[in-house]
């Protein structure tokens, strides 16, 4: 019977409605601007009077007014014999003032007392014997400009809004227009056009014809000839204010209707095809028309739909497995060998879904040990935190009170500990960044199964993290103690440290300017032009240094070369200057011979030759000899026995001798100095300007100590930027790939654990009960429209 396939698309509608389904289905949509007369038309169509009235917008939340025909009451049956019951509420009404109000409390509640709309629709059914079955849709009437509180862009809302139901196929457009304004300016029929622009599925309707000025009327626009629909035009007549006012009841007002068609002299020829009764019935059959239609392309749509949930509900799995405890166990067991396949092929990057917007997984750890970690190390100044005071102190304080003829090997190692500690800070920050991407790959291991159990997911990524936090602190211990390693044990005999030595060496010792060498005194020259014995040794020992200043021939280091060379010189006593004892002009043949040894040059020698270079760099421009003092001083004077040292003072010949005698001051005087300021003298020799006060052999030595700092840091920088990755490899990344599984089965693989670790999560319980049933009435509405599409139409 064609009566019930609108009964079975209200029961679709109303299923669908509850569940949230997809499937549009077959109605009329009610469209036309404000006070156009759509809600009279609604209610003529009803034959009640229950919408709300009133000035302004009063619809304002679509209404879905499902008329459904009763038979006739019997006699014996309870009183009433329609009524109208609500979606939102399980009651049933027999007032329709009753109606009206729970329409406006039910508008209000959800869009509110300012005039503002609301896309939520409300549904309302009506049982009447008085009714065809229709599905008709009422909305907001259109607007231009907002009014009192109403939102400035209620014109763009209502569209909005008005567009969202008439643009679907299987509506059917309902376009209310009134007869006293113009067909040209109706903005129904303009919205009908732009979403059906060949007006197969728009029904034109006018109201107010009896408001029509005298002497026009709307023949033209009813008889299709001046807009043309396939669905044509209906004429009809609403109550008028002063009807409603003086409560004219909806039947008589049925009867004026027929009444004004029948007597008008226009109208009267095309009576029959206007007025309530002839658009209820002509509503009726083209809705049932138009749902035969759409037969076809509904149970394609179901088809589809039913597709759709049934996949959905399978990615929910099938709760009758998670309640089995003969299956939790080798479910669990399943997620777990998942989780920990995951989360090893996410580190080796053998993952299926691997990205190629950013890096993931492993590639950000190879990202962290050769960029992060190598810049790290590379930006790190072997020498930047040390100063040319530092670097002094350091030797000064390395050979206590005696004085060093070479550079000391405890200076070195006493400032190159602290540069290798340098490099503990970026290797324990790359453990704990390498530590921190593998915890951030365990939380981005999931599934769409996993996600069913948070519990189970909760438990895994932390015996995951537990694993990773054991060990995090073997890795720092092992990183920490590689850098105690290389700073325990100094090894200057590496290649690269000796080749990088002596290259520093000499480009610290050749290059440097020399200043003007003063002449050699009177009684320093060789006897009668002779070499001495000791002149002979010097000589045959300078040619056993190389080329470069450092290695002799015999592979010694320059150490080794002063050394051998102060046992010869030091077996002769040296000679201080003083004022009472001048050195004679022909002295001992010892004294003169240590002489020579120790002046800056040599007959037949440059003054930049290798060999003043050498001595300058290790003794200074003066030498360890006797302090320069005046010829005629060093003619007179006697040979004397003094201790050998070297005079730094630079002291003049005259003045009194003695522990507090002539010492020279920071600014160059003689003054008297005792015990009580030497704190203060040290502490103000500290405090002042190394450039200020430094000599070309202790520049000499600071050059030598940084380019030895900077080849042996070199050597520790790359040592550790090899051991580092391979330690945090072997302690961190590697055991945990290889003991996760391990960890995992141990931890969480008890029988008492699995009923708590499979509870689902209560949303994905819903929302999969909503699916199952969502599908039950795919099925049932499917099989429904297909026993429907087999009967006699």
């Amino acid at each position: 019977m064609d009566s019930d396939l609108i009964k079975l698309v209200n029961r679709l509608q109303d299923t669908f409605s509850n569940l949230g389904g997809e499937l549009d289905m077959p109605q009329l949509v009610v469209v036309g601007s404000q006070s156009a007369g759509k809600s009279s038309v609604l209610e003529n169509i009803v034959g009640r009077d229950f919408l709300p009235r009133g000035q302004g917008i009063v619809t304002r939340r679509p209404l879905v007014l499902q008329l459904i025909h009763t038979p006739s009451p019997d006699p014996a049956a309870p009183a009433y014999k329609e009524w109208g019951q609500f979606l939102h509420i399980d009651k049933r009404f027999t007032d329709y003032n009753e109606i009206r109000k729970e329409i406006e409390q039910e508008t209000f509640r959800v869009a509110g007392q300012n005039k503002g709309i609301s896309k939520l629709p409300i549904s309302l059914k009506i049982y009447s014997p008085d009714v065809l079955d229709l599905t008709l849709v009422d909305l907001p009437g259109l607007t231009k400009i907002p009014v009192g509180d109403q939102p400035s862009d209620i014109e763009r809302q209502i569209r909005g809004l008005v567009v969202e139901y008439i643009s679907k196929p299987n509506s059917v457009i309902l376009a209310v227009s009134a007869a006293n304004v113009d067909l040209a300016n109706s903005d129904a029929l303009k919205l009908a056009r732009s979403v059906d622009p060949q007006g197969r599925r728009t029904i034109g309707v006018l109201s107010k014809l009896d408001l029509m000025d005298a002497g026009t009327n709307a023949l033209d626009i009813l008889t299709g000839r001046v807009y043309p629909l396939k669905l044509g035009f209906i004429g009809v007549v609403n109550r008028s204010q002063q009807d409603i006012n003086s409560e004219k009841s909806l039947p008589d007002a049925l009867d004026s209707e027929a009444e004004f068609f029948r007597n008008h002299a226009v109208y009267r020829n095309i009576a029959h095809k206007n007025g309530t009764k002839y658009l209820a019935r002509t509503l009726n059959q083209v809705l049932m028309n138009h749902i035969r239609d759409k037969l076809p392309d509904m149970k394609a749509r179901l088809n589809t739909l039913m597709g759709q949930a049934q996949q959905e509900l399978n990615s929910f799995g099938d709760a009758a497995i998670y309640g089995d405890k003969n299956q939790q166990g080798g479910l669990i067991l399943r997620l777990m060998n998942k989780f920990a396949h995951d989360f090893v092929a996410s580190i080796e990057g053998t993952k299926v879904d691997i990205s190629t917007k950013e890096l993931s997984g492993g590639a950000r750890i190879y990202y962290i040990f050769n960029d992060v970690f190598g810049h790290a190390l590379a930006c790190i100044d072997s020498t930047s935190n040390l100063d040319n005071q530092d670097i002094r102190t350091a030797i000064r304080n390395s050979t206590g009170p005696r004085p060093s003829l070479f550079v000391p090997e405890s200076a070195f190692d006493l400032l190159v500990k602290p540069q290798i500690k340098l490099l503990e800070s970026p290797s324990l920050r790359c453990v704990e960044l390498v530590y921190e991407e593998l915890v951030k790959i365990c939380h981005n291991c999931t599934s769409v199964e996993l996600e069913r159990f948070p519990r189970l997911h909760a438990q895994l990524i932390e015996c995951v993290s537990e694993l990773l936090r054991e060990r995090l602190g073997p890795t720092s211990e092992y990183a920490q103690s590689l850098i105690e390693i290389q700073a325990a044990y100094i090894n200057t005999n590496h290649p690269a440290f000796i080749s990088g030595s002596a290259a520093a060496a000499q480009a610290a010792t050749s290059p440097a300017p020399k200043p003007a060498q003063p002449s050699r005194p009177q009684s320093s020259e060789p006897i009668n032009g002779v070499p001495t014995l000791e002149d002979e040794d010097e000589s045959s020992a300078e040619e056993s240094v190389g080329a470069n200043g450092i290695l002799s021939r015999d592979g010694r280091s320059v150490s080794s070369t002063v050394h051998d060379r102060t046992r010869v010189t030091s077996s002769a006593p040296t000679a201080k200057a003083s004022s009472s004892k001048p050195h004679p002009v022909q002295g001992p043949r010892h004294s003169s011979a240590h002489s020579q040894a120790t002046q800056p040059g040599a007959p037949g020698t440059s003054p930049h030759s290798a060999r003043e270079t050498f001595l300058n760099y290790f003794f200074g421009q003066n030498g360890p000899g006797p302090i320069a003092g005046s010829t005629a001083d060093r003619s007179h004077a006697g040979p004397a026995p003094v201790p050998t040292g070297r005079d730094i003072s630079n002291a003049e010949t005259a003045g009194p001798t003695g522990l507090m005698a002539g010492k020279r001051t920071l600014d160059g005087n003689n003054a008297a100095f005792d015990m009580k300021s030497l704190g203060k003298h040290i502490e103000a020799i500290s405090s002042s300007e190394p450039g200020s006060q430094i000599t070309l052999r202790e520049e000499m030595e600071t050059s030598l100590i940084r380019s030895l700092i900077a080849s042996y840091f070199s050597i520790v920088r790359q040592s550790i930027q090899d051991l580092i990755p391979k330690a945090i490899m072997h302690f961190l990344v590697n055991y945990t790939s290889q003991q996760v599984q391990n960890r995992l089965v141990a931890s969480l693989y008890k029988p008492e654990l699995f009923a708590d670790l499979l509870n689902e999560d209560e949303a994905l319980v819903a929302e999969r009960t909503r699916v199952k049933a969502l599908l039950d009435a795919y099925k049932e509405a499917f099989k429904t429209l297909s026993e429907v599409n087999l009967k006699p139409i």
